[in-house]
């Protein structure tokens, strides 16, 4: 951008080039590569719910598949024997479509989740199977158009065990599963060849009895995260932190929390964008309101910021992702007051985090088995969940997360004429008086709006855009 003029007595213009169409008179931000466009802020909206189980459907977990460009749903079919069954969908527009779900399981499986294992183009389902003495398994799923076949299945721990949480380590090309074995938490490293899977041997990272493990792979240490209830230690909320080397895995010290009273459920993602884990969990001495921290990986250690109210009420958490086309945490669970299907979604910025309002994606009652995985292809969120209002059917709905490019550091004052995308613009910019509006009132302060017009209530983020001097008259902010 170049500035004209330079007597104090001449409005501070810049000449710049438009990203996208500028229109007159609307509020304009600077963008990182030198380009304007103007201040736009979109909402959270959601294309129509699409059913894959016409049964009751429990235990849901999902991940996508970058090799085939589908979503994979793991889930336990109560409407055939509680097996274990997986589906494959495909995501078009705001739509998403299924194909035949198939069992992987011929016996009740629990605490289904997936790891897509993007160096060997395999989908990765792991599961407590109920009917094996609760032993942990997995298997192997190769997805060929909207089908899934599977290889056979390997049991990962001859320990009977509960709840099942797992991660692919992109850095050594290996699935991690981390689980509740007997009483303690086990943790053991999985290598994908061709259809079948194979372990290495089982690793304890708490020793004491172990409730809801959620793991994440962070990317910018290569390290796994698991957090988890340590109900061994008055059911504080702990972390710890893995490293995987060949076919094991080792540990760090347990990180615990300074929880109020028992913590309960535990989500947690990792934010590609500012490198760091957040977890949002439940404790009982916040009357199991959810609350969220942001944890930093140094080493074999992680460190947590303060907590921080995430909701106002007890609202019902599952899972959570992060969706790095918008930056943001998405954060999908059952509003307490009304049961139905809620979203929020929360931005980190270094130690601190914040939440948006709530949007609904089902305005009828859910179960609490909710998940949500990122698409990359269609830069949405796809939600998967057991929706209470018909008759527990497993249900998705896909999500467009909501974004703004205005910052009170990036907006740089008002259009002084429209342009169109990669024509020069004319900006009238701090110090200026922007002469083309209407409506003002002379001496009001005016704040920038979603769309990009001028309002006497900050919106947000809460931009101050400047003062009005007439009726189409504003001293451009500073």
């Amino acid at each position: 951008m170049r500035i004209i003029g330079n007597d104090p007595s001449v409005p501070r213009q810049e000449h710049a080039v438009a990203s996208g169409t500028l229109t007159n008179g609307k509020a304009v931000v600077v963008n990182t590569d030198g380009t304007v466009s103007t201040a736009l802020t979109t909402n959270d909206s959601f294309g129509s719910a699409a059913v894959f189980e016409s049964a009751s459907t429990s235990n849901i977990g999902s991940d996508y598949d970058t090799t085939n460009n589908k979503i994979v749903i793991a889930y336990r079919d109560g409407g055939n024997s509680s097996y274990g069954t997986a589906v494959v969908g495909t995501v078009s527009s705001t739509s998403i479509s299924f194909g035949t779900p198939v069992v992987y399981n011929s016996g009740s499986s629990t605490y289904n989740d997936c790891a897509f294992d993007s160096s060997n183009g395999k989908m990765v389902i792991s599961y407590i199977d109920v009917a094996n003495n609760e032993r942990p398994t997995a298997i192997v799923g190769t997805v060929s158009g909207t089908a899934i076949s599977f290889g056979s299945e390997t049991v990962a721990s001859d320990v009977g065990g509960t709840y099942m949480t797992s991660a692919f380590d992109s850095n050594s090309n290996k699935v991690v599963l981390a689980y509740r074995s007997g009483n303690t938490g086990g943790a053991v490293v999985g290598t994908v060849s061709g259809t079948s899977i194979s372990f290495g041997s089982e690793a304890t990272f708490n020793s004491g009895v172990t409730v809801n493990p959620e793991m994440v792979f962070d990317s910018s240490n290569n390290k796994v995260v698991i957090s988890y209830v340590d109900a061994g230690n008055s059911d504080v909320l702990t972390s710890v932190v893995g490293t995987v080397s060949g076919t094991s895995i080792s540990f760090g010290s347990e990180v615990a929390l300074s929880t109020s009273g028992s913590a309960g459920r535990v989500a947690s993602a990792f934010d590609t964008n500012e490198n760091k884990v957040v977890v949002i969990y439940t404790e009982s001495g916040t009357s199991n309101i959810p609350q969220a921290v942001i944890g930093t990986v140094s080493g074999t250690s992680i460190s947590f910021t303060t907590k921080v109210a995430a909701a106002t009420g007890a609202d019902v958490l599952d899972r959570i992702t992060f969706d790095p086309s918008t930056n943001k945490i998405v954060f999908p669970y059952k509003a307490v007051t009304t049961n139905y299907g809620t979203l929020k979604t929360a931005t980190v910025s270094g130690s601190s985090i914040t939440f948006s309002s709530a949007t609904t994606f089902e305005a009828a009652a859910i179960d609490d088995t909710i998940d949500a995985v990122y698409d990359p292809d269609t830069n949405q969120v796809v939600i998967a969940y057991r929706d209470a209002g018909n008759s527990d059917y497993g249900t998705a709905i896909v999500s467009s997360i909501g974004s703004s490019n205005i910052t009170s550091e990036n907006y740089i004052g008002i259009a002084r004429s429209g342009a169109a995308d990669t024509a020069g613009a004319i900006i009238d910019t701090q110090g200026a008086i922007a002469d083309n509006l209407s409506g003002l009132t002379a001496g009001q302060s005016y704040y920038v709006q979603t769309d990009g017009t001028l309002g006497t209530t900050a919106a947000d983020p809460s931009v101050f855009a400047g003062t009005a001097v007439s009726a189409t008259k504003l001293i451009v902010k500073g």
